[in-house]
């Protein structure tokens, strides 16, 4: 019989610089708390305005046991609703995108607006009132195109800071001109965390991620400077003085570029404009640009990647020629939905001014690979001998910060928590 241990107990004896104890990645009770302290009540990435471009186009996207609609309105608006019918609970519209001239209920045909209004409900009688039924909303920002929705009834007021931060540096790639040129949905074998946790370092790269690693500088993500022979010594010097002229080069054009990092705000983020490799174009095989339709106000290709991550579900690279954005929505336990869009000039024609295979190939190449690491990960956490392990104070400092945000989400939620008891 194993060992039962309360999941306060657990958030308390969290050591920091270590990864997380086992349940934390195994546990159904701690992935139910997960979907109530973590994506019930934060602000969740899930989708950009191009897939909402006109009145009618929406989008539904599942976040646990919830499920979403997402639409513009004939006010262009951008609005949210529980995917549920105010009749009999049934879901209105399938997963993923569609377009409505309203939104019907396929089992009773209650009929409602694209404000949430009920408009139309046969055979309920005189007295029926339908101003008292309409959908119920969900709270939606769009930060300069990105789309996050809250299922709290209270959302954190910090997505205010993180958009003012935000927007002036994404703003000149004008995401809401751009349109998905494709989208690509990936079922990794392991829990939210690991693929939160793969993402937020590079340590892994080399040797694991062929086709990123042309693009992107090792340097980038953190290195120890005792490991480096003299050769990659002067490498990783050369690389700091290119980050410091170039980030000079692009504040100068009006490009912000400088490194934000709060992630251990409510609403969590971080940013910084990082060189790349070759050209110092694109994030493709030979780091030139993909699409020749330029993003927004940009004059030149050669603008290295904007990367900008929040907490708790996605990061994201703007470049000149394209954009790259990853959410992560939890399955289960030990299976996690990553959705990744590319996204181009909206008057880009594939095949004209870019190549879909040349867009999108060394993310999804790294995606499966991510993949792969993150279901050994797993399995690795589901076993007797596994115990937390020491990060790389050099490498995994991001690692660090994602689980020191989680444990503090989660210790701010503990007490409807300290009664929950797990197997340790």
């Amino acid at each position: 019989m194993p060992e039962s241990v309360s999941v306060d107990a657990l958030i308390a004896r969290r050591k920091p610089g270590c990864s997380l104890e086992a349940p934390f990645y195994t546990s159904q009770a701690i992935f139910d708390l997960d979907l109530t302290a973590i994506f019930g009540r934060h602000w969740i990435y899930v989708g950009v305005e191009p897939e909402i471009a006109e009145p009618g186009d929406c989008v539904t996207v599942d976040i646990g046991r919830a499920s979403v609609i997402i639409l513009r309105d004939d006010d262009m608006q951008v609005r949210a609703f529980h995917n549920v019918c105010r009749h009999r609970g049934a879901r209105l519209t399938p997963a993923g995108a569609s377009t409505v001239g309203n939104l019907v209920c396929p089992y009773h045909q209650w009929t409602y607006g694209l404000d949430g209004r009920l408009l139309f409900a046969e055979h309920m009688g005189r007295e029926f009132d339908t101003s008292c039924h309409g959908l119920k909303p969900v709270h939606v920002r769009s930060v300069g195109g990105l789309l996050f929705v809250c299922l709290a009834k209270e959302p954190p007021s910090d997505i205010d800071a993180l958009a003012a931060a935000i927007e002036p540096y994404i703003a000149p790639h004008d995401l809401r001109n751009c349109k998905v040129a494709h989208s690509e949905d990936l079922i990794e074998l392991g829990n939210w965390k690991l693929t939160m946790e793969n993402n937020r370092e590079c340590y892994h790269c080399v040797g694991n991620h062929p086709e990123l690693t042309v693009p992107l500088f090792e340097y980038g993500f953190g290195f120890s400077p005792d490991s480096l022979d003299d050769n990659r010594r002067v490498h990783a010097e050369r690389y700091d003085a290119l980050l410091a002229e170039s980030c000079q080069r692009w504040e100068g054009m009006g490009l912000p570029s400088r490194e934000i990092d709060r992630l251990t705000d409510v609403t969590g983020f971080r940013t910084q404009r990082l060189p790349i490799d070759g050209s110092g174009e694109s994030q493709t095989k030979d780091t030139r640009v993909a699409s020749r339709k330029i993003l927004g106000s940009l004059s030149e290709c050669s603008l290295g990647g904007l990367s900008f991550w929040t907490q708790p579900n996605s990061w994201h690279h703007f470049m000149s020629d394209h954009i790259v954005t990853f959410s992560v929505l939890p399955l289960s336990p030990d299976r996690t939905l990553l959705r990744t869009r590319w996204l181009v000039h909206k008057d880009a024609v594939e095949g004209v001014d870019y190549d879909l295979k040349t867009l999108t190939e060394v993310w999804n190449a790294t995606n499966r690979q991510d993949g792969d690491l993150v279901a050994i990960a797993q399995a690795g956490a589901a076993s007797p001998a596994y115990e937390p392990g020491p990060y790389s104070p050099h490498t995994e400092g991001l690692v660090e910060k994602f689980c020191a945000w989680y444990i503090d989400r989660l210790s701010a939620h503990r007490g409807v928590t300290a009664a929950v008891e797990v197997a340790a």
